[in-house]
């Protein structure tokens, strides 16, 4: 397993409620999360399988933005 994460513009629980059946019909995806009280908005992904793109390209599907980091 791996973790990957991301800087969203995931801002709040109504955002999360909109990614959240985008995220969770990814196989893949073992747990997700978004932390809404920092400001780079950090989504942690851990995957068995997933690559980063995936990731990004589900969350341009559902408004929103993720670039990798760290």
């Amino acid at each position: 397993m791996k973790t990957l994460k991301f800087k969203t513009n995931v801002n709040c629980g109504g955002c999360i409620a909109n990614v959240t059946p985008h995220l969770n019909k990814l196989s893949g995806i073992d747990k997700w999360s978004v932390d809404t009280t920092t400001p780079e908005k950090i989504l942690t992904v851990e995957t068995t399988g997933l690559q980063a793109d995936a990731i990004i390209e589900t969350l341009k599907i559902a408004g929103y933005k993720g670039e990798v980091i760290g």
